[in-house]
């Protein structure tokens, strides 16, 4: 049996060209991977500082394996939550000045997790920024709370919407945003939400592992403490290498969440032997070896983009100075015929197109790691160059 609306739907997708099917990655080394037997230079990985496969990372999961098993067997509030898991709170928390912590299987499930327990007063306002992670959006949209959103990063709009909200407010932002890599004024989010007497939560997906000094994210680099930024979420699965995340705040927001968040009670926990390997890639990042490569990456990109032949066209590179690197196109059949070019020349960018952008702002979301060379990034700009002539000539 075939639901007529499924067909229907598939088709208006890849009539619009925005038709998403999975690729096999048949192997993966530092800055390559392979692809149906062909190997491509890979600049569309999160994985901004190689850590997934750093060897004492790595050497960490095996001795956790050993130590704990493969899976956690259980859910954390049964017998799921190990040693593991407690020395990775116990850092994080230490580290981040907050009162403790509380792990997710993912960041996605974390997002969820927040909306969904504050829906249990059904008094929190909440307002976001527009380009807040989809799993924010999606919750605080079936929450069932009193929910807006306010301008990409414009304070002006968060203060015209926070002077008509009544009763308690949930402010919700990102640290770098996941699509446009540029950043929040978390500074003047946070003075606007203590001035409101509201909370700032602050998504940090993509700015943990990269910023701060010992690799801590947007809070440490901005030095904001538990009262600046109550709520702090960061994911494992982007520039720490593993996988899930984490919820940092007050011990009464933690405790509320263990009580009413579902995502956290009817989950499996985290495999611990994960939690030892996530621990240890912390700890790895505290000498800055990792994030230094990573910038000088970003440094000369930017330095060689600025002077090739894509600036001739109706191509736009965004203001970031982060790892993510968009390429607007605006246009989804032209964004795949770029990406579909550049994989001809031995680089792997992705297109990427509506729901995750808004329509019209299709791109190509150029991501640098640590992992890549000098002699990689000329190879991208160079593809960069063939790839939007190419297609827009």
């Amino acid at each position: 049996m075939t639901f007529e609306f499924v067909s229907a739907a598939l088709d208006s997708r890849r009539q619009q060209n925005l038709f998403r099917q999975t690729r096999v990655v048949e192997s993966s080394t530092g800055a390559l991977v392979e692809v149906d037997g062909q190997h491509y230079l890979n600049f569309s990985s999160n994985d901004y500082l190689g850590q997934r496969q750093h060897m004492s990372v790595m050497q960490a999961w095996v001795e956790g394996i050993g130590q704990y098993g493969v899976g956690s067997g259980a859910s954390p509030l049964v017998t799921g939550h190990t040693r593991a898991h407690q020395a990775l709170q116990d850092y994080l928390a230490e580290h981040l000045e907050r009162e403790k912590v509380m792990l997710f299987s993912s960041g996605f499930a974390a997002n969820q997790a927040i909306c969904q327990a504050f829906s249990k007063t059904n008094k929190v306002n909440i307002l976001a920024d527009k380009l807040m992670h989809a799993s924010f959006i999606d919750a605080a949209m079936s929450s069932g709370l009193p929910f807006s959103r306010f301008l990409h990063n414009d304070v002006a709009s968060l203060s015209a919407r926070l002077s008509k909200v009544t009763g308690d407010c949930l402010i919700a932002t990102e640290g770098v945003f996941s699509m446009d890599g540029d950043s929040a004024p978390l500074t003047t989010f946070s003075d606007l939400a203590k001035q409101s007497e509201s909370w700032l939560m602050v998504d940090d997906a993509h700015g943990m592992g990269v910023l701060g000094k010992n690799g801590l994210g947007s809070a440490e680099a901005l030095n904001l403490s538990q009262h600046d930024a109550p709520i702090l979420m960061g994911t494992f699965g982007k520039a720490i290498g593993t996988a899930g995340a984490f919820i940092a705040g007050s011990a009464d927001l933690i405790d509320y969440l263990t009580n009413f968040a579902k995502h956290y009670i009817y989950s499996t926990a985290l495999p611990p032997a994960m939690s030892h390997a996530t621990l240890a890639s912390f700890q790895s990042l505290r000498d800055g070896h990792q994030q230094g490569k990573l910038l000088e990456n970003i440094t000369l990109f930017k330095q060689l983009f600025s002077s090739s032949r894509c600036n001739q066209y109706p191509v736009e590179l965004l203001v970031s100075d982060t790892a993510i690197q968009p390429l607007l196109v605006n246009d989804p059949k032209t964004c795949l015929a770029m990406s579909e070019k550049l994989k001809q020349l031995g680089i792997w960018i992705s297109a990427i197109r509506y729901p995750t952008v808004p329509k019209g702002q299709d791109r190509l979301r150029i991501t640098l790691s640590a992992s890549h060379k000098p002699e990689d990034i000329e190879a991208l700009v160079d593809a960069l160059d063939l790839a939007v002539a190419g297609v827009l000539e």
